[in-house]
């Protein structure tokens, strides 16, 4: 088994250094940045608008987070957002960011605000597509995402029928296999090592009681995740950020420090760890880029599988959703978690060098327990808990509806069977090997996916204008719902004819 394990883990690593190399980073960034300069830096120039249509709207707008019909496959825009979180606020948030810290610099930090900030209209567009090709498929349930913009999007391009359809196909099978890294073994790891290391709970223990709780509520299907997930989500979200706050400001004092790190670690200025200064500039851009990526997911086309089961009609509307989604990751959350790190005094400032031997996890544990004590450690516990499990629920959507794709609705239960058996493998294996193979498949799930945003960025700009021009400028212009006719007409027919 152990030989096994190590082939896997060398041809795992030859991959994951091809995937994640200099011009994935180039397609990945660049997206957003294309995707920003087209939609006119729309995460800022209607900054105020977004705000108000999402988060804010939820106080004033009782169709955000009215629920549907029992009968009703359909979920509410809140509900969406909150199953989106709680898949994309997970380990990485905690983890990845500490990980991104000790392997790159304080600098990696910047440049995961440099993803998450383009990243932004990524998944706005994504989600924007993901609304616009959406299908319903013969449970009468919204199936949209990668694949469906890939098919019936690119797909009706000229000459482009056969690598549309390609392309939707190897994007959900590398969505499957991520679903089982990112969404199910690197988290549920996570889960057993900390419950291991604060309250001595044995590995396989945790695994089996993970899996019997998650069998519970995936089974269900997507009510019963949305379900879940919107009353998990807004609670653990604010206390971790409330915890985190606590922590910054009981050492604002080094705070000023811990943002001049950032940003000078970020150019090189100061090298990682004492290292050469040019060894110093990749890692923190490769580290900060990745562990972004990890976290909040943009460019993966992952989170629009779910926001396409939204009841909203406005793909631009599903797409401001997406922008709060990544704002609220990354932005916040991730950031609180390193500000928590930097200004806790375990990083020499100077050097960017952590001075503790904890890895992952445990040094946001100890950055938590210089101010709370040992209830850190178990506080932190609690939130990996929490943040992990959210996101294996909300991954597991994302696999269903890949696995959907693939095999037919019918086959769902199938995968939902794999998927939860999965988690006792997640509790019991290498946590390196499951961290790497949730890198991998997360750069092969986005390669389709952002070769699908660039090659219908036309249409993402086209719904955006038409939809600032009717709901911000008053003109009276037809509006621009939902792709060709044609299309639902001949999916209908054929959901029919079976």
């Amino acid at each position: 088994m152990n030989i096994i394990l190590g082939r896997i883990e060398e041809l795992n690593g030859a991959v994951n250094g091809f995937v994640w190399g200099l011009p994935m980073l180039i397609l990945l960034v660049g997206t957003g940045i294309l995707m920003t300069a087209l939609t006119g830096f729309f995460q800022i120039s209607h900054f105020g608008h977004w705000v108000r249509s999402t988060i804010g709207g939820i106080f004033q707008d009782k169709h955000i987070t009215a629920h549907t019909d029992k009968e009703d496959k359909q979920i509410s825009q809140f509900q969406s957002l909150c199953t989106a979180l709680a898949a994309t606020i997970g380990t990485g948030n905690i983890a990845g960011v500490s990980a991104a810290i000790v392997s790159g610099g304080p600098g990696a930090i910047f440049w995961m605000w440099i993803v998450a900030f383009f990243g932004m209209m990524t998944n706005f567009s994504e989600n924007v597509l993901g609304i616009f090709y959406r299908l319903k498929n013969e449970n009468d349930e919204w199936c949209g995402g990668a694949m469906y913009y890939l098919r019936d999007g690119l797909g009706s391009k000229k000459g482009c029928k056969f690598i549309g359809a390609a392309l939707a196909l190897l994007f959900s099978i590398f969505c499957v296999l991520a679903s089982f890294g990112i969404g199910n073994m690197s988290q549920i790891n996570s889960i057993a090592a900390n419950m291991q290391s604060a309250f001595h709970v044995p590995a396989f223990a945790s695994g089996i009681i993970l899996m019997v709780l998650a069998a519970l509520v995936i089974v269900g299907g997507l009510k019963r995740i949305a379900s879940v997930t919107e009353m998990l989500v807004p609670f653990m979200a604010i206390a971790y950020v409330a915890g985190a706050l606590v922590i910054v400001i009981a050492n604002v004092g080094r705070l000023g420090d811990a943002f001049v790190s950032i940003f000078k670690g970020a150019f090189g200025m100061r090298a990682v760890g004492g290292g050469i200064v040019g060894s110093g500039i990749s890692m923190a851009v490769q580290w900060g880029m990745k562990r972004g990526v990890f976290s909040n997911e943009a460019g993966l086309g992952s989170s629009v599988m779910v926001h396409s089961s939204s009841n909203v009609r406005e793909p631009v509307v599903q797409g401001m959703w997406g922008i709060f989604e990544v704002f609220a990751d990354t932005m916040i959350v991730c950031t609180l978690t390193a500000l928590a790190v930097l200004s806790s005094g375990i990083v020499d400032l100077e050097t960017g060098k952590v001075l503790s031997d904890q890895l992952s996890t445990a040094l946001v544990a100890e950055a938590f327990s210089g101010v709370f004590g040992q209830a850190g450690s178990a506080f932190i516990a609690i939130a990996i808990l929490l943040f992990a499990f959210s996101t294996v629920l909300g991954w597991s959507q994302y696999g269903t509806k890949g696995f959907e794709y693939l095999f037919g609705t019918k086959s769902v239960k199938i995968y939902q069977i794999i998927f939860v058996a999965f988690i006792i493998v997640g509790a019991t294996m290498d946590l390196s090997l499951a961290w790497d193979l949730s890198d991998t498949f997360n750069g092969m799930m986005a390669i389709p996916n952002l070769i699908g945003v660039l090659s219908l960025s036309g249409t993402v700009m086209a719904v955006t204008r038409n939809y600032i021009d009717r709901n911000l400028l008053g003109k009276d212009v037809a509006p621009l719902l939902s792709a060709h006719s044609d299309i639902q007409e001949a999916h209908e027919k054929e959901i029919t004819s079976k």
